[in-house]
C-alpha cells in the first residue's frame, strides 16, 4: 500500500512541477536510468522488505529533485512567450525515437486539469492520437521486451496491461490516479481521457482495467477523510468512464457469458454501500450501463450480479431511495416485472398500484431519507412525478384553461383515466406530503415544498385543490407567521413560484385563491402577513376570469361542505399563530366561527374585483351585475321553500346556504351593495365628464344601457314578487311604507330621466335616484331610523319635479302650497339630517345631489349649514357669558380674544385631545338619549319653530346621551365627524359658486369657527380642514365675489376685524403658569396660523374691493380703519402688526398708500416709540417708490411731482425730527441715514431740491450737515 500511496504522491508532484526539460546533460540522463533500474528492483523486493524499499525510494527522490533543481538553476530566465516555445520544442517525450516508438508528450496531462472544457477536449484528442500511434508501432515490433526495458517510465508492476506499450500503460495508470485528484477539473478531464482511450484502444483489457482501479485507488485505514473521499470518488469516475466507453457492451456482444458485467455491477454496488453520497451517482452509472445493454443482458447479468438482490431487499428497511430510483428506471425502460423488485414495485406494475395508499406507505422510509442531498432534490422524485402526472393526458385541459368558462365547465367532466390520476395524486399527497414529510423535520418540510414545485408545471387546474390541501395551507401559515425559522424563506419562495405559475392563467389563479382562503377561513394574508391573495385578485384582467372567480366565490359562500372537509387535527400549531393580526377581523364579524370568517371574506372580496379591472364599459357592467345579484340575493332576501329558487322572468336560479345567514353577514352584504352602487355612480360621472365634448349621443349611449342603479331596482322588484322569497327581516309598518314609497319614487324619476335625455334636470334626477336607492338600503340596514327622512326626501322630489307623473299620489303626500317651507330649505335640512349616521356610499350620494342643487341653495339654508360648523358642546354655565359676546356681532370671529383667555379647566371639560379625533371616519354611529339643552347658542336666534325643529333633528342625534357619557367623549367625536361632513358640502358649494356674494358669508363663518379655541382643542383635523378650504377654495380661487350684492359695509367690517386680529399679540392662558413645551409650541403655532389667516383675508378683501371700483369718496371708512391701525402701530406696543405686512399692502394696493402718506408722515414725526418710528420709515419709502419710480410717461411724472411737492413740508419736518433726535443704537442711525438718502434721491429726481431746502427749517440744516454729511451737502449743491 505504501507504493500505491507514493505513486499518487509522485503523480501529483509531476503535475505540479510540469514537464521535464529535454536539454538535460548526458550525465543526468544516465543517473535517471540508474534510478529507474534501482526503482524497479526495489519494486520487485517490496513484498519482502517494504520499509527498506520505502527508504531507498525516498533517497532516490532526493537525488532526482537535486538534479532537477540544478538544471533549473543553470537555465537562463525566460519570458512567458519564450518559455511556451521551449515547452513546445523541448518537451519530454514518453517514447524516444531511438526506441523505435513514436513520441508521447506527457504534457497533455497538465491540460486535462484546465477549467476550460475546450482545452481539456483538445488535450484528450492529442493524447489519444499519440497513444494510438505508439500502440500501432508497438504491436508491429518483434522484440517488445527490449523496448520495455529501454523505456520504463515507472517501476515494473503486474498491472495486466501486457499487450500495451509502455507509454500507454503509463497513461492508463496516470489517468486512473488522476480521477482521484480534487484539483480544478482533474476528475472531469482525466475521466474523459479514460473514456476515449479505453474506447479507442482495444489493447486495454476490461479485466486489467477493473483490477487497476481497485489496486491504484484502494482506500487504506491510514488515509484521512478527504484523502479517502478522493479515492472513492476516483473509483466512481473510473467506473463511469468504463461504462461510457462502451467496452462492457462490446464484451457482452462478443461473449454472452462474460463475467465482467456482473463483476462491474457488484463493484459498483459495494462502492455505493461505503458512503451515502456515493449511492445516487453509483445508480446513475448503473443506469448508463442499463441504457446501453439489451434486455437479455440486463436480466442475466446486471440483475443477477452479486449483492444486487440484497440491495433491493433491504431498501425499504434501511431507507434507500437510490434502490427505488434504479428499480423505477429499469422498469420504465424495459417494462419488466421482476421478483427482485417485489419490495419496491407492485407486481404486476401499474401506476394505480404504485400510488396506492398501502404501497406508498411501504415506500415512505425510502423517500424520507432522500433529504440527505439537499438543497438538491433527489432524482427519484422527478421519476415519481413523471409517472404520477403524464404529459399527454392533460393537453386538452391546458387548452381549455385559457378559453371560456363554459368550456372549462365541460372539461371538469373527467374521463376514467383522469379520475385515476386524480386518485393517485390524492394518495400521493396524503401519504407522502401530508402524512410523512410535513409532520417531520424542517429538512423534510423543505423537501415537501420542493416536490410540490416539481408537480406545478404538469398540474392541471382541476387538481390544484388536491395539492393545496388543508394541512399544506396550515403548514404554510405556521411557517410564514413566524420569521425566526429558516423555513420562512422556503415558504416565501414556494408562494412566489406558485404566484408566478398562476399569473397568466385565470383558471389556475381562481383555484389557488379558493384553496388558500378556504383552508385559512379567509385570513391567509392576515395570518401570514403577506399580500399573496390580494395581489392575485388584483391580476384579473379579463371578463371571463372575473366571472369564473365570482362563480367560485358564490359557490364557496353557499356551500357549507368546506367545514366538514377540514380535519380536526389536534396537533396543529396554527391556532396560536393565526391569532396574530386577526383580532380585528374577529371583532368585525362576530363569534360566528370559521364559516362566517370565510363568508365575510367572500362578501368583502366581490366588490374589490373591480378595483383594478380595466374593461370596456359593457363588459364591466356585466361583471357589476353578477356581483350585485349575489350581494342582493344573500344580503336582502331569504327563501322560505328550500335553498334554491328559480326566477322564470330572469331565467336564473338563485341559491342560499342551508343554514340561515347571520344578520351581521346580511349587513355586510348591504354595505358592500351600497359601495358597489356608489362606485358605479362615480364611474358614470367620470365617463360623462370625459365625453362632454363628444356630443349628446355619447352621453346617452352610456347613461341608458349602463345604469346599475336602475338594474338593481328592477332586480329588487322582481325578487320581491316571487312568493317564496322575502326580505331577510320583517320591516315595521313605517319602514315598509317608506320602502314602498322609495321604490315608487325611484321608478318615476327613472322614467322622467329617460324622457329628458341630456339636460341639467336629468343630472339632478339621476343624482336623486341614487340617493333614493342608498336611502332604501339604509332603511334595511338600520330599521326605524330613516323612515321620516325618506318621507321628507320624497316630498322634495315631488316639489322639485312637479310633473303630473310625479304627483299622482294624494292624501298625506299633498303639498300645502304657500304654507310649506321653501323647497331648498327642506332639501338642505333633509340632507343634513341624513349626514350624521350615514355610510360612506350614502354620503357620496348626498354630495352628488348637493352638487347639482347647490346653485339654488338659499341664504337661509346656507346659514343653517354654517351654524353646524360653529356649534360647540359647551357646559351650560358658560353659555350665558359667551352668548353676550356673540350678541355684539353675530359675525365677529374676533370674540375669541376673550374666549382664548378662558380658564383651561373650563375648556378642558369639553375639549378633546387631538388623538381621539384624528381620523374623521373612525367613529360610526351614535347612540341617542337626551335632547339639546334649553340654553342653546345665540347663533340660533331668529329661526322659526319649524326650522328649529329641523335643526334639532340632525343635531339631537349628536347631543343625545351626553350626560351619561364620560366627559361627552362620544358626543364630541360625533360632532366633529358631523362638522367634517358638512364641510364637504360647503366645499362643493364654493367650488360650484366661487363668484357669488354668499362666499363672503361662508368665509366669515368658517373664519369664526377656525379661530375658536374649541376648534383647536377639539380636533386638529377639523382645524386643518377649515384652513384648507379657506386657502384653496376662497383665497386662491380664480374667481371671487363680485357684483352689486357685495356691500361696502360688509367689506369694511371684515377688514377692520382682520386688521385687529393681525395686530393681536400672543398671550399665554392665565391658568397655564407652567405650560408644557408641547402645549406652548402648539399654542404659538396656532397663533401664527390665525395671524396668517388674517393677512390672507385682508389681501382677499382688498382684491374684492378693487374689483368693485368704489369712488374714493365712499372709501373714507376704509382709510379711517387703516389710520387707526397706523396710530396704534406707532403709539402702542400692544399692536403687533408686522411692518412687512403693511408694506405688502401698500405694494399691492398703491392707492391706499397714496391716500395715507400725509397722515403717515405726520404720525411718524409724533410717534411715541423710537423703534416703531424708525421701522415705519420703510412704509414711507414704499409709498414714495410707488409714486416716483412706477409712474411713467409725462403725465405720470407730473402727477408724481405734484404729489411729492404737496408733501415736502411734512417730509422736512419728519427729517428734522429724525436728525435732531438721532437714535442711540448704531443700527437705527444707519436706518435713518439710508431713509434720508433715499428721500434726497427722489427729491433730486423730481427736481424739487430747491423747494425742499426752502421748506426745511433752518435749524434742521445744521443737524442734517452734522448727521447726514455728504448726502445732504450734495443735495445743497444741486439746490444752488
Amino acid at each position: 500500500m505504501g507504493s500505491k500511496k507514493r505513486g499518487l504522491e509522485s503523480i501529483e508532484e509531476a503535475e505540479d512541477e510540469g514537464p521535464i526539460d529535454k536539454v538535460e546533460s548526458e550525465q543526468s540522463k544516465k543517473k535517471l536510468k540508474k534510478e529507474k533500474k534501482k526503482d524497479g528492483e526495489n519494486a520487485s523486493a517490496a513484498s519482502v522488505k517494504p520499509m527498506e524499499r520505502r527508504k531507498k525510494r525516498k533517497a532516490l527522490d532526493k537525488e532526482r529533485h537535486g538534479v532537477s533543481s540544478e538544471n533549473h538553476e543553470s537555465k537562463p530566465v525566460q519570458t512567458g512567450s519564450e518559455l511556451k516555445d521551449a515547452d513546445d520544442i523541448k518537451e519530454q517525450p514518453a517514447s524516444s525515437p531511438s526506441s523505435g516508438l513514436p513520441e508521447f508528450h506527457i504534457t497533455v496531462f497538465k491540460d486535462l486539469v484546465s477549467i476550460n472544457a475546450s482545452v481539456r477536449e483538445a488535450a484528450v484528442e492529442t493524447m489519444v492520437m499519440e497513444l494510438q500511434e505508439v500502440q500501432k508501432v508497438y504491436d508491429k515490433l518483434g522484440k517488445k521486451e527490449l523496448v520495455e526495458r529501454g523505456l520504463q517510465l515507472e517501476a515494473e508492476k503486474d498491472d495486466g496491461l501486457n499487450n500495451c506499450a509502455p507509454s500507454l500503460r503509463y497513461a492508463v495508470r496516470r489517468l486512473i490516479r488522476g480521477v482521484s485528484s480534487s484539483r480544478e477539473c482533474a476528475r472531469q478531464g482525466f475521466a474523459l481521457g479514460l473514456t476515449i482511450l479505453v474506447n479507442k484502444i482495444p489493447s486495454i483489457k476490461v479485466q486489467s482495467f477493473l483490477k487497476l482501479i481497485v489496486d491504484l485507488l484502494e482506500v487504506s485505514s491510514s488515509m484521512k477523510g478527504q484523502e479517502a473521499k478522493d479515492c472513492l470518488l476516483g473509483r466512481l469516475f473510473a467506473y463511469g468512464a468504463l461504462v461510457r466507453s462502451g467496452r462492457l457492451v462490446e464484451e457482452w456482444i462478443s461473449d454472452k457469458n462474460t463475467p465482467y458485467i456482473k463483476e462491474f455491477t457488484s463493484l459498483i454496488i459495494s462502492l455505493a454501500a461505503k458512503k451515502r453520497y456515493l449511492q445516487e451517482p453509483a445508480v446513475s452509472v448503473i443506469l448508463d450501463l442499463v441504457e446501453k445493454l439489451p434486455t437479455e443482458a440486463l436480466l442475466s447479468h446486471v440483475l443477477e450480479a452479486p449483492g444486487m438482490n440484497d440491495w433491493f431487499e433491504g431498501a425499504t428497511e434501511v431507507g434507500n431511495p437510490d434502490a427505488l430510483l434504479l428499480a423505477l428506471k429499469i422498469r420504465e425502460k424495459n417494462s419488466l416485472d421482476s421478483k427482485i423488485f417485489d419490495k419496491l414495485l407492485p407486481n404486476p406494475f401499474s401506476p394505480s398500484k404504485l400510488f396506492a395508499t398501502s404501497h406508498l406507505s411501504s415506500l415512505v422510509n425510502c423517500l424520507k431519507e432522500s433529504t440527505f442531498c439537499q438543497p438538491r432534490i433527489h432524482s427519484v422524485w422527478p421519476v415519481l412525478v413523471n409517472s404520477l402526472l403524464p404529459d399527454v393526458v392533460f393537453q386538452d385541459e391546458d387548452v381549455v384553461s385559457s378559453s371560456s368558462i363554459k368550456k372549462h365547465k365541460r372539461s371538469r367532466k373527467c374521463s376514467s383515466s383522469e379520475e385515476d390520476i386524480a386518485k393517485n395524486l390524492r394518495c400521493f399527497c396524503e401519504v407522502l406530503i401530508e402524512g410523512s414529510l410535513l409532520p417531520s423535520s424542517h429538512d423534510r418540510k423543505h423537501l415537501a415544498f420542493d416536490v410540490l414545485l416539481l408537480l406545478l408545471p404538469r398540474l392541471p387546474a382541476s387538481f390544484i385543490p388536491i395539492v393545496l390541501s388543508y394541512k399544506l395551507v396550515q403548514c404554510l401559515m405556521d411557517i410564514l407567521s413566524t420569521k425566526d425559522t429558516w423555513l420562512h424563506k422556503v415558504a416565501q419562495y414556494f408562494l412566489k413560484e406558485l404566484s408566478d405559475w398562476v399569473r397568466h392563467d385565470d383558471v389556475r389563479k381562481v383555484s389557488v385563491i379558493m384553496a388558500l382562503q378556504k383552508h385559512s377561513s379567509g385570513r391567509f394574508d392576515c395570518i401570514t402577513r403577506t399580500k399573496t391573495v390580494k395581489d392575485l385578485m388584483a391580476e384579473f384582467k379579463t371578463e371571463s376570469g372575473c366571472m369564473l372567480f365570482i362563480q367560485n366565490l358564490t359557490s364557496m359562500f353557499v356551500d357549507e361542505g368546506h367545514a366538514s372537509e377540514e380535519p380536526s387535527d389536534q396537533s396543529q400549531t396554527t391556532d396560536d399563530n393565526s391569532e396574530l393580526g386577526s383580532a380585528e377581523d374577529k371583532e368585525s364579524v362576530g363569534p360566528s366561527g370559521n364559516s362566517d370568517f370565510l363568508r365575510s371574506w367572500v362578501v368583502d372580496s366581490l366588490p374589490s374585483i373591480l378595483k383594478y379591472l380595466k374593461l370596456d364599459p359593457e363588459a364591466k357592467f356585466r361583471v357589476q351585475k353578477e356581483i350585485l345579484k349575489f350581494l342582493a340575493v344573500q344580503g336582502l332576501f331569504s327563501s322560505s321553500l328550500g335553498t334554491e329558487v328559480t326566477s322564470f322572468e330572469l331565467q336564473e336560479k338563485f341559491r342560499w346556504p342551508k343554514a340561515a345567514t347571520s344578520s351581521a353577514l346580511c349587513r355586510m352584504c348591504i354595505e358592500q351593495l351600497q359601495l358597489l352602487l356608489a362606485n358605479a355612480q362615480k364611474g358614470e360621472g367620470q365617463k360623462v365628464e370625459g365625453q362632454e365634448g363628444e356630443g349628446p349621443r355619447a352621453l346617452t349611449s352610456i347613461r341608458e344601457p349602463i345604469d346599475l342603479g336602475s338594474y338593481f331596482m328592477r332586480f329588487l322588484s322582481t325578487l320581491r314578487n316571487i312568493p317564496s322569497v322575502s326580505l331577510f327581516q320583517t320591516l315595521s309598518n313605517e319602514d315598509e311604507k317608506a320602502f314602498t314609497k322609495l321604490q315608487a319614487m325611484e321608478s318615476r324619476l327613472c322614467r322622467e330621466e329617460r324622457n329628458l335625455r341630456l339636460s341639467a334636470t336629468a343630472n339632478k334626477l339621476h343624482a336623486l335616484r341614487y340617493l333614493l336607492i342608498q336611502l332604501l338600503l339604509q332603511v334595511l340596514l338600520r330599521p326605524g331610523e330613516f323612515s321620516e327622512a325618506a318621507s321628507e326626501l320624497i316630498l322634495c322630489c315631488k316639489k322639485a319635479f312637479s310633473s303630473s307623473d310625479l304627483l299622482e299620489s294624494s292624501g298625506e303626500d299633498e303639498l300645502d302650497g304657500d304654507e310649506t317651507p321653501e323647497l331648498m330649505n327642506v332639501l338642505v335640512d333633509t340632507l343634513l339630517s341624513l349626514l350624521p349616521e350615514s355610510s360612506a356610499p350614502m354620503r357620496s350620494a348626498i354630495e352628488q345631489v348637493f352638487k347639482y342643487f347647490c346653485d339654488d341653495v338659499t341664504d337661509d339654508g346656507l346659514l343653517r349649514m354654517l351654524r353646524v360648523i360653529k356649534k360647540d358642546l359647551k357646559p351650560a354655565r358658560h353659555q350665558d357669558a359667551e352668548s353676550e359676546d356673540d350678541s355684539d356681532d353675530d359675525d365677529d370671529f374676533l370674540d375669541i380674544e376673550e374666549a382664548e383667555e378662558i380658564d383651561e379647566a373650563e375648556t378642558g371639560e369639553t375639549g378633546e385631545s387631538d388623538e381621539q379625533t384624528d381620523d374623521s371616519e373612525a367613529v360610526v354611529g351614535v347612540e341617542a338619549v337626551e335632547e339639546i339643552p334649553e340654553a342653546s347658542d345665540d347663533s340660533d336666534g331668529g329661526m322659526d319653530d319649524d326650522a328649529m325643529f329641523r335643526m334639532d333633528t340632525y343635531l339631537a342625534r349628536i347631543f343625545k346621551e351626553r350626560k351619561n357619557q364620560a366627559g361627552g367623549e362620544t358626543a364630541h367625536s360625533q360632532l366633529v365627524l358631523f362638522k367634517l361632513r358638512v364641510l364637504s358640502l360647503l366645499e362643493i358649494y364654493l367650488h360650484e359658486n366661487p363668484g357669488k356674494p354668499q362666499v363672503l358669508s361662508v368665509y366669515s363663518n368658517l373664519a369664526q369657527a377656525f379661530v375658536k379655541p374649541h376648534t383647536a382643542e377639539g380636533s386638529e383635523q377639523l382645524g386643518q380642514r377649515i384652513w384648507g378650504i379657506l386657502q384653496k377654495k376662497i383665497f386662491k380661487a380664480k374667481e371671487y365675489p363680485k357684483g352689486e350684492a357685495v356691500q361696502l359695509s360688509t367689506l369694511e367690517s371684515l377688514l377692520e376685524k382682520n386688521l385687529k386680529w393681525a395686530s393681536k399679540p400672543f398671550k399665554k392662558k392665565r391658568s397655564s403658569e407652567n405650560p408644557s413645551k408641547k402645549k406652548q409650541s402648539a399654542s404659538r403655532n396656532r397663533h401664527k396660523m390665525i395671524g396668517s389667516l388674517a393677512q390672507n383675508s385682508i389681501f382677499w378683501i382688498l382684491k374684492i374691493l378693487d374689483a368693485r371700483k368704489f369712488p374714493e369718496s365712499e372709501l373714507q371708512g376704509f382709510f379711517d380703519i387703516f389710520k387707526r391701525v397706523l396710530v396704534g402701530y406707532l403709539d402702542s406696543k400692544k399692536i403687533q402688526i408686522k411692518s412687512n405686512f403693511l408694506k405688502e399692502i401698500f405694494r399691492r394696493r398703491p392707492w391706499i398708500g397714496h391716500h395715507l402718506l400725509g397722515f403717515l408722515l405726520e404720525k411718524c414725526g409724533n410717534a411715541e416709540s423710537e423703534f416703531r418710528r424708525v421701522e415705519a420709515l420703510d412704509l414711507v419709502i414704499e409709498i414714495l417708490k410707488s409714486h416716483v419710480f412706477f409712474n411713467t410717461g409725462v403725465k405720470g411724472q407730473e402727477a408724481s411731482k405734484k404729489m411729492l411737492k404737496s408733501h415736502l413740508p411734512k417730509l422736512g419736518l419728519l427729517i428734522k425730527v429724525l436728525v435732531t433726535n438721532m437714535p442711540e443704537k448704531q443700527a437705527r442711525r444707519t436706518h435713518v441715514r439710508k431713509f434720508c438718502g433715499k428721500v434726497f434721491q427722489m427729491i433730486s429726481t423730481s427736481n424739487l431740491t430747491k423747494s425742499f431746502l426752502k421748506d426745511l427749517p433752518p435749524d434742521a440744516h445744521v443737524a442734517c450737515e452734522t448727521h447726514l454729511g455728504e448726502a445732504f451737502l450734495a443735495l445743497k449743491k444741486l439746490g444752488r
